[in-house]
């Protein structure tokens, strides 16, 4: 049995399954929204209330790991921990509390990871696509050609960040048209090196942000991963939702169906992000994957699969 952890910037999260023939077969899926990048601060890094709900939420992984006499694990921290000037000390400190071998892992590696993951999901895979990962305190992008990562980046630009460091809604819209305005330009200029039509890309997202919203798109009420996979949100059903959500307040959002307790108030900042992304791109649509970089880190454990 293989486990993977990934100890994102808002959720901490546990994939325990098998690879067949290539194939992901989950057994065990858990995820405990920690906002570890709550409270950050350049100065002072993590904040100790942060570390504490994620250092007791890693200890319960940690267990259920031993519980599904799990093999071998890969658990990663991904922008939050690289950020903070305190990251490798806390990372130390989950080592030593819960023995897992949690590591910092780059954005480039964490880019392979997620992409990997996320193909694995879509049926049929799109030879040319724009993956969107938004995490917390970041947002990843990568580029790719027949099923490879040829172009990523990291933008510091994430839901806990937009929502506790941006006191009005225009400020937040400002910093998402800044960040990805210099964006589209740069990948303009990659598509045009290497012959792709930018408009043509299909957008395919994955994590929290999309997730919920294909849940709330389906009205779940009980989550089910595989209605999510491959599930087609319309840039106007992305719109009509920013018009339902804008005005409710974080508590009024999260008794509507699909909802994941706790992120009530992060979902508007990166619906933001999704729709700015999409105008500058000419997306109509956004494809959703539930899987990403937990789904990768497993297929990389995959012995049979190693050259």
């Amino acid at each position: 049995m293989l486990a993977a952890i990934d100890a994102g910037s808002n959720t901490l999260r546990l994939l325990v399954g098998e690879i067949i023939a290539g194939k992901i077969v989950p057994q065990l899926y858990l995820r405990r929204i920690c906002r570890l990048a709550g409270g950050f601060t350049e100065e002072a890094g993590l904040s100790l209330a942060a570390k504490e709900r994620t250092l007791l939420a890693f200890q319960e992984l940690a267990e259920t790991c031993r519980q599904f006499d799990v093999q071998q694990i890969s658990a990663v921290g991904t922008a939050a921990f690289r950020q903070a000037v305190n990251g490798e000390e806390f990372v130390r400190e989950i080592r030593q509390a819960t023995q897992l071998p949690l590591e910092i892992i780059s954005g480039d590696r964490e880019a392979e990871n997620m992409a990997n993951g996320v193909l694995s999901a879509i049926e049929p895979i799109p030879a040319e696509a724009l993956i969107i990962d938004i995490g917390g305190a970041s947002t990843e992008f990568v580029l790719c050609l027949q099923q490879k990562a040829v172009w990523s980046r990291s933008i510091p630009l994430g839901v806990v960040r937009l929502t506790e460091g941006f006191l009005s809604t225009e400020q937040r819209r400002q910093a998402i048209d800044d960040f990805l305005t210099a964006l589209i330009i740069e990948l303009t200029i990659i598509c045009q090196s290497l012959e792709v039509d930018l408009t043509a890309l299909t957008l395919v997202g994955t994590a929290g942000t999309v997730t919920t919203l294909a849940a709330l798109d389906l009205q779940m009420t009980e989550y089910d991963w595989r209605r999510v996979n491959n599930y087609s949100l319309p840039l106007s059903r992305l719109q009509q939702w920013q018009s339902r959500l804008a005005p409710l307040s974080p508590v009024d959002r999260e008794v509507l169906p699909g909802m994941e307790a706790g992120r009530g108030d992060l979902i508007v900042s990166g619906l933001a992000i999704i729709l700015c992304l999409m105008q500058k791109m000419g997306s109509d649509s956004l494809i959703a994957s539930d899987f990403g970089i937990l789904e990768g880190l497993l297929l990389s454990m995959d012995e049979s699969a190693q050259p």
